[in-house]
């Protein structure tokens, strides 16, 4: 895998993580479908056949959507890592995490979840990464203090902060070759947004996990 181009293996995630965001990863996306097979009892002559790609784009139930949103944030940190690790070289290659952002976009036309980048403990690679909503400032502030992710429903949407640990490589271009930051850990957040179903979903509680060190 590590001699194939890095478009190539950008591609076969973009891949993955659509497969990730348009189907169930949980007991309750089979409950949500057979109880769809048991309501159309009759078949209805008027009906007119969805598009494709319609059931991806429709809201799912809470539960799936922090399912999804978990899995996800998992295949994009283990993707930045390996793609640091293998395929960047300096100013020879894309920053991994501009390569995602890409991988980010496909995924949100694809399935409407969305995803981004958040700055927590050092300065933004870009103005688009300094966090903007109050949930984002608030997750920010938390991961920086310790906290695995923070997560809330707002807007019709399921919106997850996870953190990702900043390696020696992330943090020299943060902070700038010219300076050493304090031996404090280093962060970046990751929000991921899964679309909700329009019936009223019960807010999650804030979560507390400590983030996973890479």
């Amino acid at each position: 895998m590590k001699h194939l181009p890095e478009l190539a293996v950008i591609a076969m995630i973009a891949s993955v993580a659509i497969a990730m965001a348009t189907m169930g990863h949980s007991r309750a996306a089979v409950a949500d479908e057979a109880a769809t097979t048991e309501q159309a009892t009759a078949p209805d002559k008027t009906a007119q056949p969805r598009p494709a790609g319609s059931a991806a784009k429709r809201g799912v139930s809470l539960e799936i959507a922090r399912d999804r949103a978990e899995v996800m944030h998992d295949v994009y940190a283990a993707t930045l890592e390996v793609l640091h690790e293998r395929y960047f070289h300096g100013a020879r290659a894309a920053v991994p995490a501009r390569a995602l952002q890409d991988v980010f976009s496909t995924i949100q036309h694809k399935s409407k979840v969305e995803a981004r980048w958040i700055s927590v403990n050092m300065e933004p690679m870009s103005i688009d990464h300094e966090p903007k909503s109050d949930f984002e400032k608030r997750a920010a502030q938390a991961i920086s203090a310790g906290k695995g992710h923070l997560d809330v429903v707002e807007e019709g949407f399921y919106r997850r902060a996870g953190a990702i640990p900043l390696d020696d490589g992330c943090i020299g271009c943060h902070a700038g070759f010219a300076k050493k930051p304090n031996g404090d850990p280093k962060f970046a957040g990751l929000v991921i947004s899964v679309p909700l179903s329009k019936q009223k979903p019960e807010h999650p509680k804030t979560q507390s996990d400590s983030p996973r060190q890479q």
